[in-house]
């Protein structure tokens, strides 16, 4: 009977155990589970920040960086009756090869002076070799006009024929605004004085 007893008491004792453990494995698979979901949403939100249509939204204020003329514009001023037309336009090649031959043109010749017409190597006097020309657009009010800068350049004919090194002298020309382009200090003055002043959008300031 004794055996019986301490038999049923070990079985028992497993059972208890059996269960504890299964209670401990249970809570623990739902405490994984529970940092599972956690670590899941954290990364849906870092990767919805991230890509999401929230990054690409962009500040109003970063808009209006340019815009403080207009804010301060006359809101009852009267706009422009606009005029619709329609018409076609070829595609221009190259804008830097526009013609301008609409334009009056004035020119402006830079030369060297008589006192330094001759070479600094054999005192030969200097000829024209070549020109250089640089064209600017310069506005004058209610009239658009071409300016042409034409800078010569110099040589010299006897070191031609009995030198080796030739010099080559250019006439002084005045440095242009925007290298590369048609802007003169007038343009670029006139533009500033349309937008900041007038309230003008940059897209109708030369209108």
């Amino acid at each position: 009977m004794k055996i019986l007893n301490k038999t049923s008491d070990i079985q028992q004792d497993t059972e208890i155990s059996l269960e504890d453990k299964c209670k401990l494995q249970a809570q623990k698979i739902e405490e994984l589970t529970a940092k599972l979901e956690w670590y899941e949403e954290q990364f849906r939100l870092s990767q919805e920040k991230r890509f999401g249509k929230s990054s690409e939204k962009t500040n109003p204020d970063q808009l209006a960086i340019f815009n403080e003329a207009e804010k301060e514009a006359r809101e009852n001023r009267e706009e422009p009756s606009l005029e619709k037309i329609t018409y076609k336009q070829r595609k221009a090649k190259n804008t830097k090869k526009q013609s301008f031959d609409d334009l009056p043109v004035e020119v402006i010749e830079y030369r060297l002076d008589e006192g330094k017409q001759d070479c600094p190597v054999c005192n030969h006097p200097l000829h024209e070799m070549s020109k250089e020309i640089r064209k600017e657009l310069k506005i004058i009010p209610a009239q658009v006009q071409v300016v042409e800068h034409v800078k010569y350049v110099y040589a010299c004919r006897q070191c031609e024929k009995d030198n080796i090194h030739t010099p080559i002298i250019t006439a002084k020309m005045p440095n242009p605004v925007l290298p590369g382009s048609f802007v003169s200090p007038s343009l670029m003055a006139y533009i500033m004085y349309r937008k900041y002043s007038e309230a003008v959008p940059l897209y109708r300031c030369l209108c």
